[in-house]
């Protein structure tokens, strides 16, 4: 098993390679601008710690957000043709839950990711691999709480959430192990976007008088 993973539903591009037993490589950016221009070099940059190639790779996982529309395109796009060209699966993971999979919190938690517009994208999680509620898009008043909160949406309003706890982002690592495993459910690779993008299409032409 050659496991390609890789979330960019966050500022964060991140990518790892694993064997079905331990991660081989990983490569770790945030820049909430440069999505599409970085994951490319990423992927190539951790096949090729690995001595592997893309023809060696029996899966890709990976994140389907909750994420902004330009970031989360390009992560989906990109694993849909490498299962299309190499001909293999393509496993879909809650961004969420692939953040609340690196906590070290015991009890109930929040994840919390930025959304834009002043919201955060939130579920809620009895423990690192039960989530119970979301994800949603809010405002971070509507679901402000004591409760430890992991993701950048802790770090953005700490007025709402006073309890951060790491990570700020996904890791692609957490994210193989998930995948390999099965510790969260596996998903279609298709984008949970939550609310209509931020650009849409133009609409047709009003009539000049």
């Amino acid at each position: 098993m050659l496991m390609l993973a890789f979330d960019t539903a966050t500022p964060a591009i991140t990518v790892a390679l694993h064997d079905g037993w331990a991660t081989l490589s990983e490569h770790h950016t945030v820049d909430a601008s440069r999505h599409g221009e970085l994951l490319a070099p990423a992927i190539a940059h951790v096949l090729e710690s690995a001595g592997a190639t893309r023809e060696d790779l029996t899966g890709v996982a990976v994140g389907v957000g909750p994420g902004p529309f330009t970031g989360l395109r390009v992560g989906l796009a990109t694993a849909r043709t490498f299962g299309a060209v190499l001909g293999v699966p393509v496993h879909g993971v809650c961004t969420l839950d692939v953040v609340a999979l690196a906590t070290e919190v015991s009890g109930p938690f929040l994840v919390a990711t930025n959304a834009r517009r002043k919201e955060v994208y939130c579920a809620s999680y009895a423990d690192r691999e039960t989530r119970v509620g979301g994800p949603e898009v809010a405002r971070p008043a509507d679901v402000a709480s004591p409760l430890p909160v992991a993701g950048e949406g802790a770090a953005l309003y700490p007025e709402h959430f006073p309890s951060a706890v790491a990570p700020e982002y996904p890791s692609a690592a957490v994210l193989a192990e998930a995948a390999v495993r099965r510790t969260v459910p596996l998903l279609e690779p298709v984008p949970l976007y939550l609310r209509r993008p931020d650009v849409a299409e133009p609409g047709a032409r009003k009539p000049v008088l």
